[in-house]
């Protein structure tokens, strides 16, 4: 879909006086940015919206159940680092005047997220592909996918930018 489509779409879809939430899944990533970067655009070309940054980690293993001391440094690490990765796009968002709301959760990354839409009367999901190929995808699945399979709200599906080695050939 390119930005006209889009334009007319956000006309037809949204009053002038409404404020759409939009749910925007960040792993810390170049990538993750980008989706960021898309987002802003948005806002830019009229849209709006408010930002809810999330970041979802993976539950703790059996070893670091056994080994840490106390569960509570495992959740207090847990929420560190998603806190981290959260970071580079709320600098993004900041440095250009647009607020955010964040959230950090441990589990399975595209059942938290569905929980984060209800629990946060979200509106739409910005997200990316990964790339995983045909039959990785089909072997385990992706977040994306099951997304756009399961979510109560519109999915938007930023790709990748082109590949700088592969742009100039």
């Amino acid at each position: 879909m390119d930005m006209a489509a889009l334009r007319r779409i956000m006309r037809q879809c949204i009053t002038k006086d409404s404020t759409m939430k939009i749910l925007l899944p960040i792993d810390g990533s170049e990538l993750s940015l980008h989706e960021v970067r898309f987002a802003m655009k948005l806002l830019r070309e009229g849209l709006q919206a408010n930002f809810l940054l999330v970041n979802v980690q993976e539950p703790a293993t059996l070893y670091e159940m056994v080994t840490a001391p106390d569960p509570a440094v495992l959740e207090s690490v847990s929420q560190a680092a998603g806190s981290h990765a959260l970071q580079p796009a709320m600098a993004l968002l900041k440095q250009a005047g647009m607020a955010c709301e964040t959230a950090v959760i441990t589990g399975d990354p595209a059942h938290a997220v569905l929980e984060l839409i209800e629990q946060h009367g979200c509106e739409m999901v910005i997200m990316g592909t990964r790339g995983q190929g045909l039959l990785r995808s089909a072997l385990t699945g992706s977040v994306a996918q099951t997304l756009m399979h399961d979510a109560p709200v519109p999915v938007l599906l930023v790709k990748p930018p082109p590949d700088e080695d592969t742009a100039d050939t």
